[in-house]
């Protein structure tokens, strides 16, 4: 995946951080409706930002084991985010555009709906993810083992979700 830079005013990045706001996400969104993109084309763009950041989470496990831990959440969320717009979930997406960003609870209620379609084992892995982001992210208590073992999830949420995405996109 290729990326683009940008600079943002630290004041309005600043801002948005204290708010609780995900800068990538709101530039995402904000992107999505000002463009009026297709719902895919956002769908297609949370694909590939799971994949980066899984990529870039298991080159840091042995390096740098919180920033592995933060960067393996992150794509669980864009996994998470992915499909529950290809799910069409309404309701929690209105919900989420209406706030301007998602929340734990939102992630955690879209989660159950998709294990609801893809099987208990997708939940399962979303819990990990959140484990990850708070225990070994947050926290700082995960080793580089530690970190490593929780990898086959996060890796079968972003494998699952390219074959359901690419199979009925």
């Amino acid at each position: 995946m290729s990326t683009v830079t940008i600079e943002i005013p630290r004041t309005l990045y600043e801002k948005a951080v204290r708010g609780g706001y995900d800068i990538e996400d709101l530039i995402l969104i904000a992107l999505s409706n000002a463009l009026k993109l297709d719902p895919e084309v956002t769908i297609k763009a949370r694909l590939e930002l799971a994949i980066k950041y899984l990529d870039e989470g298991k080159g840091l496990i042995d390096r740098d084991p919180v920033q592995a831990s933060e960067k393996l959440y992150k794509a669980a969320e864009e996994v998470v985010k992915a499909l529950a717009q290809h799910y069409g979930l309404e309701d929690l997406l209105a919900r989420v555009n209406e706030r301007g960003r998602w929340t734990v609870t939102d992630l955690a209620k879209a989660a159950a709906m998709i294990a609801d379609r893809l099987g208990k084992w997708f939940e399962e892995a979303w819990d990990t993810a959140n484990y990850l982001h708070v225990w070994g992210f947050h926290e700082a208590k995960l080793d580089a083992e530690l970190v490593r073992r929780r990898l086959p999830e996060v890796e079968k949420m972003v494998q699952e979700a390219q074959k359901e995405l690419t199979n009925q996109g």
